[in-house]
């Protein structure tokens, strides 16, 4: 890299404006405003670019030298990549909670075991689904009934083979399915041969740990624990079924093996290692673990494949919807201590009393009501599938299991409720939206001609509907109280009586009327699932769409992964560490850095900040647009980014940062709280309102107004390059 990239001209101090950019998949040169640019660092998926110095348009602005960092294949990377994370989507929830704890340091380790044993439940829950599609339903049921089998030679072939051939053919199915989330979520932030930094923490708050720590030890430890309790959740399905020819000595001995294992699991997550040594030691013992569950299973295969006398082949694979009922029990007896161990931890903050401290328990409850959902959608269709003729789910060979039904129904019920809810909170809030944006309008635009009367309407409705922003997080714990309900009310699949008989009997609902909302619900999951599959695979191929999805993928996988090993990667393990150095190449090669960074682009660069030494943080200021990082994260991650992270940031750079937010924004806002004197009130202001849009009329020789920006990038804004260039010359 030539000089006029990396420093200063002589008697000069260079400055190099740094931006980096939010959830739009945008390419390099529409993000420097450039149209020839090179890549100076990094690699195709996350790298820094310049423009082309040879170029007439040239990298250098009001003596700024132009660089970007893009981000935005991180996070998934190629469509088929892309499609894997979306079967990872149910455990990334579970794996959020970890980090929405309230900030008292006192509630760490009791909310960390619990929602590592309910992140270890969804893995047992992902193993049952395919044991109920691949034994209960198919190997156990539709294998034995020669209506299921006629015509269909792809199952045929083993009709009529002892059940315990049966069985163990279609044991590889989710053996199959195991190895695929450990082999897709194996892959490390960083490439092995990119050193980890070994410099000390500069900030003792929370959020330096994300993107610093080198979690690979941690999640390869939960990942060994996860294999190990999910080889031992299928071995013990299938030692129950076996359990039906008689109880003999094998059987109770290779039972007693897996039940220790999962019990070996779960005191290994509610057991925190204090010292390296002890880590050493607990990677040596998950390892042999996990070595110990490999070697079980392949005694019970064969153990189950060696069974040739006859099997009791009724009511479905023995023990199955015990076993299952009796999950969704623990789960919410979890969920139950957890609750209360968030209550009484609560923060008692004004942004977060509407929540009561419940971001957690939230969060919780909605990974295991997606991954219970997508669970007994899966079998629930492929019994559909299997059941052709038959008059009813119930009268058919294939039926499943009642406790999958009662999953559909309170999901479908959960989700209805909550969308009408979410309407009825809309209008009622409509009022006092449109009030304070009416205010606003009226503020921004005091001399409006009276042909403008439409254009102002449009603008007043697009600040009220950015308000509902702080409506959706009452709505959201509002969901996970009746999703939690659904759960529960999956206990009712131990019950001999159908939904359909049982809401008929009690309720009052026509049996008719029930089984329609049970299909209608079936439906609904299934183009839910469909969706996020096609979702997935266009979001990071579609600007616009990515606009809108992007949010919430970059909110979960911003986090690294503390309680699920299967949930997707953390984006921030690379990114923050590659703005590190890149940083500090910049600083000692002479020049003076302005940060710029768009929503979430925002986040990386707060956590960068943390982690930057006092020599480099001397010579950096700090432009953030777009940002959600009091909106947003102060009020779902209260331990990890409150208002002393927040003074902190803005110390390190010595004030040197402006905030530009809109009204019209449904995500960014202020970063700093209003209305509060003492240390946060700084000439100049660090929160720096824009008027949006600029104007209300049309300027002349045009026939269009002004547009509405919202949560757009403000490069394009004077404000933005006015700012820039203020940062420059305090930087100077």
């Amino acid at each position: 890299m030539d000089q006029r990239e990396v420093g200063g001209r002589a008697g000069h101090v260079g400055v190099v404006e740094l931006r980096v950019h939010g959830v739009s998949a945008i390419g390099p040169a529409e993000l420097l405003e450039r149209p020839h640019v090179r890549q100076v660092a990094g690699d195709h998926r996350g790298g820094f670019y310049r423009p082309r110095p040879e170029c007439r348009e040239g990298g250098e602005a009001d003596g700024v030298t132009l660089e970007a960092y893009r981000w935005n294949n991180l996070p998934a990377g190629n469509a088929v990549r892309t499609l894997s994370m979306v079967i990872l989507l149910p455990f990334m929830p579970i794996n959020l909670a970890v980090w929405m704890r309230p900030t008292g340091a006192g509630s760490d380790p009791v909310i960390k075991a619990l929602c590592r044993l309910l992140a270890l439940t969804l893995t047992a829950m992902y193993v049952l689904s395919i044991v109920g599609i691949a034994l209960d339903v198919i190997a156990w049921k539709c294998m034995s009934s020669p209506e299921c089998l006629a015509g269909r030679s792809w199952l045929s072939w083993l009709g009529g083979r002892p059940a315990g051939l049966r069985l163990a053919v279609l044991a590889l199915a989710p053996v199959a399915a195991i190895a695929l989330v450990w082999g897709i979520t194996a892959r490390p932030a960083l490439p092995p041969h990119v050193p980890r930094s070994a410099d000390p923490l500069t900030s003792a708050h929370r959020l330096t740990a994300v993107g610093r720590w080198d979690t690979e030890p941690l999640v390869g430890r939960l990942r060994s624990i996860h294999v190990a309790a999910a080889f031992a959740t299928l071995d013990l399905s299938l030692l129950g079924a076996r359990a039906a020819q008689g109880r003999s000595i094998v059987t109770v001995a290779l039972a007693a093996v897996g039940v220790l294992l999962l019990t070996a699991c779960a005191v290994l997550l509610c057991t925190p290692p204090r010292s390296a040594p002890t880590e050493r030691r607990l990677d040596r013992l998950v390892g042999v673990l996990r070595t110990i569950a490999l070697g079980l299973t392949a005694l019970v295969w064969i153990y189950v494949l060696s069974s040739s006398a006859p099997w009791p082949e009724r009511n479905g694979l023995p023990g199955y919807d015990l076993t299952v009922v009796g999950l969704f029990i623990g789960q919410m007896m979890l969920l139950v201590v957890l609750g209360v161990a968030l209550f009484w931890h609560r923060d008692r903050q004004p942004d977060v009393a509407f929540s009561l401290g419940l971001g957690a328990l939230a969060a919780s409850v909605a990974a295991i009501s997606l991954a219970l959902t997508f669970s007994a959608e899966l079998v629930y269709r492929v019994a559909d599938i299997l059941n052709r003729d038959a008059p009813t789910a119930e009268a058919s060979i294939t039926s499943p299991p009642r406790a999958c039904v009662w999953a559909i129904l309170g999901f479908s019920l959960a989700v209805l409720v909550t969308l009408a809810a979410a309407g009825v909170k809309a209008l009622a809030s409509r009022p006092g939206r449109i009030r304070a944006a009416s205010v606003i309008v009226a503020r921004d635009f005091p001399d409006a001609p009276a042909d403008a009367t439409p254009r102002l309407r449009q603008v007043r409705k697009t600040i009220a509907r950015a308000r509902f922003t702080e409506k959706l997080v009452p709505l959201a714990v509002f969901y996970a109280c009746l999703a939690g309900i659904g759960i529960a009310a999956v206990t009712l699949g131990l019950m001999p009586t159908p939904p359909d008989e049982l809401i008929q009997r009690y309720v009052g609902l026509p049996a008719g009327f029930v089984n329609f909302s049970i299909g209608a619900g079936s439906y609904l999951i299934a183009a839910l699932f469909l969706g996020l599959i096609i979702g997935g695979i266009f979001a990071y191929r579609t600007p616009g769409f990515r606009r809108y999805v992007g949010v919430l993928w970059d909110l979960g996988t911003f986090w690294p992964r503390a309680a699920h090993p299967f949930a997707p990667p953390c984006y921030a393990e690379r990114a923050v560490p590659e703005l590190t150095c890149r940083i500090t190449h910049l600083v000692d090669s002479g020049n003076a850095v302005v940060l710029t960074g768009h929503s979430h682009g925002s986040v990386l660069l707060a956590a960068t900040v943390l982690q930057l030494p006092a020599r480099v943080t001397d010579r950096i200021a700090l432009l953030t647009h777009g940002s959600p990082l009091r909106r947003l994260y102060a009020r779902l991650f209260p331990a990890y980014l409150n208002d002393e992270v927040i003074r902190e940031i803005a110390e390190r750079v010595d004030w040197r940062w402006v905030n530009l937010w809109r009204d019209t924004d449904p995500i960014g806002g202020r970063v700093l709280p209003p209305q509060q004197p003492g240390a946060f009130d700084r000439t100049p202001p660090v929160d720096r309102r824009l008027r949006d849009p600029a104007d209300i009329t049309a300027a002349p020789g045009d026939i269009f107004p002004p547009p509405i920006r919202g949560h757009s990038p403000c490069e394009a804004d004077r404000v933005f390059d006015e700012a820039v260039r203020d940062l420059a010359e305090r930087l100077r």
